[in-house]
């Protein structure tokens, strides 16, 4: 299918790849804007980006009729209709990547090879949902009777989407949501809208007007979006302090909530691993956008025994890697994404200063972008910090880690489930079965063995504990977009 292109009264009127020079927000598949307007900046340079609407409460109750409008036509439509055009949405998509990722990592600031790697997370993640087999189940069968589970669209879905991921996560909720038979109204981060804002744009070729709509907007729009009695689900992917302020607004009209939240992954590194091979990769999945990621690496427990050789050769690692601008070779890390996250990465460091405690590599300094300007941390490892400083118990989000040293097993395990948090946690090995025993005793939505955030669309995503309520992805991930029903039908 040709892409879509809008005539001057937001219409569509023909393909024609999208404009990435200017943003509005889609309701009831037209584009509209806003007398009010605002812009975000690029993290690197802190230079303007586009104009964005900023949506009104009008806008929001015009999305929200659409969407109810759209809901019983859509959730009628075929699940094999739906996933054709889902699938379509994806393949155009694929088509338009090269823009996706030229503006993520203007908008985002991530270096450029990440960009790419997240706007290729889609099709996948497209692909491997609209695979999973979402059929009716036979839960017994008698000469009288057949009863059978079931299950039906829940109507509309608001989903909250984050500027770390902005891409991948809508797509992320956009997908589930469509197959189950739900529209969704997509809600940027205020940080990061634009591309955002573009999905919607392409998804008006493919879906009905109301099925998939999006609204850019300042800190007032989440909560109208959230208390509107309308959506019967809101889908959020932030911060834990924001998610029980979602839940808490949800809860008065009893709307279903899927929270993906933060999280304080723990990694064990056993003995017996090989320091050179190991530390690398840890490093790397510690500073993965610039630590900007819910389910990164977080606090790093490393046996006794090999403790000073596994920091030094993180140290070693750390000190290659660079941090500037997206947009150039070799960048391992971008700016952080926006100036309220930067104070409070940099305020981590004043706490250390005030503790004594050691940083083995990096630490608070100047931005590394053109004349100082931009959001930049240097990758920090601080050495040993106590067991209570804020760099361990709290989520940092940016390039700061903690390595500490730990003797026994069974204390360690605890010391890893410590915290409030239940997102992810590893363990690193050469004995798999010591490392799997150790696994299954940790507190957190997905455990590795020898590895890290690797994903799968195919299976559930969600934390444990303060981390999250329900799952996103995954036959369990389908199922939160619908109602569970139980048939007890009669044989003739």
């Amino acid at each position: 299918m040709a892409p879509v292109a809008f005539n001057d009264s937001g219409s569509v009127n023909g393909p024609a790849d999208l404009d990435f020079t200017k943003f509005y927000n889609v309701i009831n598949g037209k584009l509209t804007s806003t007398k009010v307007t605002r812009h975000g900046v690029n993290p690197a340079t802190l230079k303007d980006l586009p104009e964005v609407p900023v949506s009104t409460r009008e806008d929001v109750d015009a999305a929200m009729k659409a969407a109810e409008a759209a809901f019983k036509p859509w959730a009628t439509t075929s699940y094999d209709e739906r996933r054709k055009l889902v699938l379509a949405f994806g393949d155009e998509f694929e088509r338009q990547i090269g823009s996706f990722v030229k503006f993520l990592t203007k908008e985002q600031g991530k270096p450029t090879h990440l960009a790419r790697l997240e706007c290729g997370a889609v099709q996948k993640w497209i692909k491997a949902l609209s695979a999973l087999d979402f059929e009716e189940e036979l839960i017994s069968e008698t000469e009288e009777r057949q009863t059978i589970i079931r299950y039906t669209p829940l109507g509309v879905v608001v989903g909250i989407v984050p500027w770390n991921f902005p891409v991948q996560l809508a797509v992320g909720k956009i997908a589930p949501s469509l197959l189950t038979g739900n529209p969704i109204i997509i809600k940027p981060s205020p940080f990061t809208p634009y591309c955002g804002l573009k999905l919607g744009e392409l998804a008006q070729k493919f879906f009905p007007p109301g099925v998939v709509q999006v609204l850019s907007g300042d800190d007032n729009l989440g909560p109208w979006l959230t208390a509107h009695p309308t959506p019967a689900k809101v889908s959020f992917t932030g911060s834990s302090a924001t998610g029980k302020k979602v839940m808490e607004s949800a809860s008065k009209t009893l709307k279903r909530v899927t929270l993906e939240l933060g999280g304080n992954d723990p990694a064990i590194i056993c003995p017996d691993i090989d320091i050179a091979a190991t530390a690398p990769k840890i490093a790397s999945l510690a500073f993965l956008n610039s630590g900007q990621t819910c389910a990164a690496i977080k606090r790093i427990y490393v046996h006794s025994s090999i403790y000073a050789a596994f920091l030094a050769a993180m140290v070693a690692f750390t000190r290659t890697l660079r941090v500037g601008p997206g947009t150039e070779d070799g960048v391992a890390l971008g700016p952080i994404q926006n100036a309220a996250q930067y104070e409070k990465v940099r305020s981590f460091f004043t706490d250390l200063e005030n503790d004594g405690s050691k940083i083995a590599v990096g630490g608070d300094g100047d931005g590394e972008g053109e004349e100082g300007k931009g959001y930049f941390v240097r990758p920090t490892i601080v050495d040993n910090p106590p067991s209570d400083a804020r760099v361990v118990v709290e989520e940092a989000f940016g390039p700061l880690l903690p390595l500490l040293p730990w003797t026994h097993e069974r204390s360690v395990i605890a010391r890893a489930n410590s915290s409030k948090m239940g997102l992810g946690a590893s363990v690193w090995s050469r004995d798999v079965e010591r490392a799997n025993r150790i696994a299954r005793q940790l507190d957190a939505g997905s455990v590795w063995v020898n590895a890290h955030l690797a994903l799968d669309p195919r299976a559930p995503f969600g934390g444990h504990k303060e981390s999250g309520i329900g799952v996103e992805w995954g036959v369990q991930g389908l199922r939160g977009f619908c109602n569970c029903q139980t048939l007890y039908l009669g044989r003739v």
